[in-house]
Protein backbone atom coordinates (compact mmCIF):
# COMPACT_ATOMS: atom_id res chain seq x y z
CA UNK A 1 0.00 0.00 0.00
CA UNK A 2 3.17 2.66 0.97
CA UNK A 3 4.43 1.54 -2.61
CA UNK A 4 1.37 2.80 -4.23
CA UNK A 5 1.02 5.73 -2.70
CA UNK A 6 4.49 6.81 -3.19
CA UNK A 7 4.59 5.71 -6.91
CA UNK A 8 1.11 8.34 -7.03
CA UNK A 9 2.82 10.81 -5.46
CA UNK A 10 5.51 10.59 -7.94
CA UNK A 11 3.00 10.55 -11.02
CA UNK A 12 1.47 13.41 -9.50
CA UNK A 13 4.79 15.39 -8.82
CA UNK A 14 5.75 14.73 -12.24
CA UNK A 15 3.09 15.39 -13.95
CA UNK A 16 2.67 18.71 -12.27
CA UNK A 17 5.88 19.37 -12.73
CA UNK A 18 5.77 18.65 -16.10
CA UNK A 19 2.59 20.72 -17.00
CA UNK A 20 4.17 24.36 -14.68
CA UNK A 21 7.10 23.76 -16.52
CA UNK A 22 5.30 23.78 -19.96
CA UNK A 23 3.40 26.82 -19.06
CA UNK A 24 6.65 28.77 -18.86
CA UNK A 25 7.91 27.76 -22.55
CA UNK A 26 6.59 25.65 -25.50
CA UNK A 27 8.04 23.90 -27.90
CA UNK A 28 7.82 24.53 -31.58
CA UNK A 29 6.55 21.20 -33.94
CA UNK A 30 10.26 20.71 -34.95
CA UNK A 31 11.02 19.96 -30.99
CA UNK A 32 12.75 23.44 -30.67
CA UNK A 33 12.64 25.54 -27.33
CA UNK A 34 9.94 28.71 -28.36
CA UNK A 35 11.03 31.70 -26.41
CA UNK A 36 8.06 33.22 -25.23
CA UNK A 37 7.22 36.76 -26.35
CA UNK A 38 4.72 38.82 -25.68
CA UNK A 39 3.14 38.66 -21.50
CA UNK A 40 0.65 41.57 -21.80
CA UNK A 41 0.22 44.98 -22.74
CA UNK A 42 2.40 47.73 -20.69
CA UNK A 43 1.15 50.72 -21.85
CA UNK A 44 -0.90 52.53 -24.26
CA UNK A 45 0.13 55.76 -26.26
CA UNK A 46 -1.78 58.00 -28.53
CA UNK A 47 -1.65 61.21 -30.24
CA UNK A 48 -3.66 64.40 -29.60
CA UNK A 49 -3.95 68.15 -29.90
CA UNK A 50 -3.96 68.75 -26.36
CA UNK A 51 -3.18 66.45 -23.43
CA UNK A 52 -3.23 68.46 -20.74
CA UNK A 53 -6.66 68.65 -21.67
CA UNK A 54 -7.20 65.12 -22.82
CA UNK A 55 -5.62 64.30 -19.58
CA UNK A 56 -8.17 66.61 -17.35
CA UNK A 57 -11.31 65.19 -19.77
CA UNK A 58 -10.37 62.03 -18.26
CA UNK A 59 -9.53 62.62 -14.65
CA UNK A 60 -13.10 64.40 -15.11
CA UNK A 61 -15.36 62.21 -17.43
CA UNK A 62 -13.91 58.69 -16.51
CA UNK A 63 -12.00 58.82 -12.81
CA UNK A 64 -8.61 58.49 -14.00
CA UNK A 65 -6.05 59.62 -11.56
CA UNK A 66 -3.62 61.57 -14.24
CA UNK A 67 -0.66 63.03 -13.45
CA UNK A 68 2.04 64.84 -15.86
CA UNK A 69 2.69 60.96 -17.66
CA UNK A 70 -0.87 59.98 -17.93
CA UNK A 71 -1.98 57.12 -15.58
CA UNK A 72 -0.90 53.92 -14.91
CA UNK A 73 -3.67 50.48 -14.33
CA UNK A 74 -2.04 48.45 -11.70
CA UNK A 75 -3.03 44.71 -11.81
CA UNK A 76 -1.63 41.12 -10.34
CA UNK A 77 0.14 38.58 -12.30
CA UNK A 78 -1.32 35.86 -13.06
CA UNK A 79 1.43 33.58 -12.24
CA UNK A 80 2.32 35.33 -9.13
CA UNK A 81 -0.80 37.65 -7.53
CA UNK A 82 1.77 38.51 -4.93
CA UNK A 83 3.47 40.38 -7.97
CA UNK A 84 1.83 43.75 -9.22
CA UNK A 85 1.75 44.54 -13.06
CA UNK A 86 1.35 47.78 -14.92
CA UNK A 87 -0.54 49.34 -18.13
CA UNK A 88 0.68 52.83 -18.88
CA UNK A 89 -1.83 54.93 -20.66
CA UNK A 90 -0.02 57.82 -21.49
CA UNK A 91 -1.66 60.77 -24.55
CA UNK A 92 1.44 62.63 -26.21
CA UNK A 93 0.95 65.70 -28.40
CA UNK A 94 0.18 65.28 -31.93
CA UNK A 95 3.47 66.72 -32.99
CA UNK A 96 5.42 64.12 -31.10
CA UNK A 97 8.22 62.62 -32.85
CA UNK A 98 8.73 59.91 -30.14
CA UNK A 99 6.09 58.04 -32.68
CA UNK A 100 8.48 58.03 -35.96
CA UNK A 101 9.59 56.57 -38.35
CA UNK A 102 5.55 55.17 -37.97
CA UNK A 103 2.64 57.93 -39.55
CA UNK A 104 0.51 56.29 -37.18
CA UNK A 105 -1.14 58.45 -33.86
CA UNK A 106 -0.94 55.67 -31.80
CA UNK A 107 1.79 53.50 -30.52
CA UNK A 108 1.26 50.02 -28.20
CA UNK A 109 3.96 49.16 -25.81
CA UNK A 110 3.86 45.06 -25.29
CA UNK A 111 5.67 43.83 -21.82
CA UNK A 112 8.23 40.90 -22.98
CA UNK A 113 10.38 38.23 -20.56
CA UNK A 114 13.15 38.75 -22.28
CA UNK A 115 14.01 41.89 -24.30
CA UNK A 116 17.83 40.67 -25.10
CA UNK A 117 16.81 37.04 -26.59
CA UNK A 118 13.51 38.09 -28.24
CA UNK A 119 15.23 41.23 -30.33
CA UNK A 120 17.99 38.36 -31.25
CA UNK A 121 14.93 36.22 -32.20
CA UNK A 122 13.12 39.11 -34.08
CA UNK A 123 16.74 40.06 -36.39
CA UNK A 124 16.51 36.33 -37.26
CA UNK A 125 13.30 36.57 -38.65
CA UNK A 126 14.07 39.94 -40.41
CA UNK A 127 12.01 42.20 -38.31
CA UNK A 128 12.83 46.00 -38.47
CA UNK A 129 14.06 46.81 -35.27
CA UNK A 130 14.63 50.49 -35.04
CA UNK A 131 17.04 50.92 -32.36
CA UNK A 132 19.13 49.13 -29.63
CA UNK A 133 18.05 48.52 -25.80
CA UNK A 134 17.99 51.01 -23.72
CA UNK A 135 18.09 50.29 -19.82
CA UNK A 136 16.23 52.29 -16.85
CA UNK A 137 16.09 50.92 -13.58
CA UNK A 138 12.28 50.17 -14.29
CA UNK A 139 12.90 47.90 -17.18
CA UNK A 140 14.50 47.52 -20.67
CA UNK A 141 13.11 48.98 -24.03
CA UNK A 142 13.57 48.83 -27.71
CA UNK A 143 11.38 49.83 -30.61
CA UNK A 144 10.54 47.59 -33.87
CA UNK A 145 7.96 48.63 -36.70
CA UNK A 146 5.22 45.71 -37.48
CA UNK A 147 4.55 44.71 -41.46
CA UNK A 148 2.08 47.60 -41.76
CA UNK A 149 4.18 50.49 -40.15
CA UNK A 150 3.39 50.30 -36.73
CA UNK A 151 5.78 51.31 -34.20
CA UNK A 152 5.37 48.79 -31.16
CA UNK A 153 7.45 49.68 -28.19
CA UNK A 154 8.85 46.21 -26.26
CA UNK A 155 9.01 46.44 -22.35
CA UNK A 156 11.11 43.92 -20.18
CA UNK A 157 9.38 45.30 -17.21
CA UNK A 158 11.12 45.60 -13.25
CA UNK A 159 7.62 46.24 -12.05
CA UNK A 160 9.30 46.40 -8.59
CA UNK A 161 11.10 49.53 -9.33
CA UNK A 162 8.28 50.65 -11.31
CA UNK A 163 5.90 50.11 -8.35
CA UNK A 164 7.95 52.91 -6.52
CA UNK A 165 8.36 55.62 -9.32
CA UNK A 166 3.97 55.21 -9.94
CA UNK A 167 4.06 56.54 -6.43
CA UNK A 168 0.60 55.80 -5.88
CA UNK A 169 -0.33 57.30 -8.94
CA UNK A 170 -2.59 53.90 -9.32
CA UNK A 171 -4.37 53.79 -5.72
Amino acid sequence: MKKIIIIVLALATSFGLGYGFNTLISKHPDNQVKLKRVTGIGGIFFKCKDPEKIKEWYKIHLGLNTDQYGTSFEWRQAMDSTKKGYTQWTPFSDNTKYFEPSAKDFMINYRVANLKALVMELKKENVTILDTIETYDYGKFVHIMDIEGNKIELWEPVDVVYDKIDGGRTK
